[in-house]
């Protein structure tokens, strides 16, 4: 269905939930998407009410002077971006049961009911077998899934002091993040970026969150964005 308005509430609110996973629109770089998204608003997301849409919004103002050089189709609407189908159900009880409950309960099934008492030695055993096989069927014994990922950070202006700005950032620590080189890039005017590698557990990191984090340096982030991204 797409982004409904951008006025009221609910329509801020669908684009605050969609960029909880995303640093962009569509992709992983700002695009027509993005520009046809940031005009439809009349203002910033309250940042209390709309942490991630205000993030992304302040983001963006950083490639105003670029909106028409950047990739994608400048005749779509913003509402042909967003969700597909809307997430709201109708009354819990009458909502359809998806495949995962659908699963909880044959599992349930496999090993018994709690609808009748029963001896606390039979439930404290059904409970094990449950548990043994749920870990067998997510697969828990394999490898968990990482990425490799390269941020681009950028500065305010030519006097930022671009080794504090990396060590603030280094001295973020977050389960399943690990950091790798990073290296200075000049980007015009004597300002330098500072690009980063860094490999991620996919369950552990949000890297949205692991942007928002860097991003609280206010005093030398300007912003950040994900130069590139693969799965190891």
């Amino acid at each position: 269905m797409g982004f409904a308005d951008f006025v009221s509430d609910a329509g801020i609110s669908m684009l605050n939930s969609w960029l909880t996973t995303r640093s962009y629109i569509v992709g992983y770089g700002p695009s027509q998407a993005d520009v046809a998204s940031f005009k439809a608003l009349k203002e910033q997301p309250d940042s209390s009410k709309y942490p991630y849409a205000n993030r992304w919004y302040k983001h963006m103002t950083t490639y105003e002077s670029e909106f028409s050089t950047l990739p994608g189709d400048p005749s779509k609407a913003y509402t042909t971006y967003g969700p597909e189908k809307s997430e709201a159900t109708l009354n819990p009880k009458d909502a359809p049961k998806d495949a995962e409950a659908e699963e909880e309960e044959e599992d349930d099934n496999l090993f018994g009911s709690d609808d009748e008492e029963e001896d606390p030695e039979a439930v404290r055993i059904r409970e094990e077998r449950l548990a043994s096989y749920r870990k067998k069927k997510d697969g828990k014994d394999k490898p968990a899934a990482k990425s490799f990922v390269t941020l681009d950070v950028k500065p305010w202006d030519d006097e930022t002091d671009m080794k504090e700005l990396e060590a603030n950032m280094r001295s973020i620590e977050m389960d399943g993040l690990t950091w790798g080189a990073g290296k200075l890039v000049a980007v015009g005017f004597g300002i330098k970026k500072l690009q980063v590698n860094l490999v991620v557990v996919d369950e552990l990191v949000s890297i949205d969150d692991l942007q928002a984090k860097i991003e609280e340096d206010e005093d030398h982030v300007q912003s950040t964005d994900v130069a590139g991204m693969q799965k190891l």
